[in-house]
């Protein structure tokens, strides 16, 4: 990521406070800021997810279907990255699939048949309490310490997100919050397996038909979703 121009970050940036001040979708501001940082290599996927009301991981976003499946195994089997980087509050990077299977036995030997090479973990941080993880997993890519603090850096803005959207009060508890967004993402995937099926699409191309849909009728994510599963034939024309 050390070829990433300052001019490309900067619109990055941009783009996150764009997002911010306007009327705000968690799901769809986390799925835009997996697919800007995997934009930053040439054979990244990167996933986020964030902690439930008991402290346990659920996806959340992703860059593309292949990142939602690493993320899907290191919850299934209970290793991997972004597990580590969780439990520890402290990034996880560099780290080369080959000969990794000591560390994460169930994670690696998947990741390395899905074709990636490598991979890197960063904590959602609130203040001293970790709220999630996002992980990137690519081909041969390797982070110096600039890197690490960029992708650590657009990993807080997550959490920045999310304050936003609670918008603190008192009295305010912030899983109540992350509940919330939980449960739209499930509802979101329902969408994309229908969706999938109904046009003979990946998951991939229906989400995107699903969002640019929601798009071009100026509509929450959330509304669009919820209206494909509970009734089909109001958003059926998504092309």
């Amino acid at each position: 990521m050390s070829t990433v121009s300052a001019a490309r970050l900067s619109s990055v940036f941009v783009e996150v406070a764009d997002t911010l001040v306007d009327e705000f979708d968690v799901i769809e501001f986390l799925q835009m800021l997996t697919s800007r940082v995997a934009g930053f290599f040439d054979t990244a996927a990167v996933g986020l997810m964030l902690a439930d009301h008991r402290n346990r991981l659920n996806f959340m976003a992703a860059s593309d279907e292949n990142a939602r499946l690493m993320e899907l195994i290191q919850l299934q089997y209970d290793d991997g990255p972004c597990l580590d980087a969780f439990r520890s509050g402290r990034p996880v990077t560099n780290v080369s699939l080959e000969g990794a299977e000591s560390r994460w036995p169930q994670f690696a030997p998947r990741a390395s048949e899905a074709g990636f090479e490598s991979v890197h973990a960063f904590p959602l941080r609130l203040r001293k309490e970790v709220i999630g993880a996002m992980g990137v997993f690519a081909g041969a890519v390797e982070l110096d310490e600039s890197d690490n603090h960029i992708v650590q850096s657009l990993a807080d803005v997550a959490v920045i997100g999310l304050l936003q959207e609670r918008a603190i009060r008192r009295g305010e508890v912030l899983s109540e919050q992350l509940q919330k967004a939980l449960n739209s993402r499930v509802v979101i995937e329902q969408a994309k397996g229908i969706i999938a099926q109904a046009h003979g699409v990946t998951p991939d191309q229906a989400f995107v038909l699903i969002r640019d849909y929601a798009r071009s009728h100026n509509r929450r994510l959330g509304e669009v979703t919820h209206g494909i599963v509970t009734d089909l034939p109001t958003v059926s024309d998504l092309r």
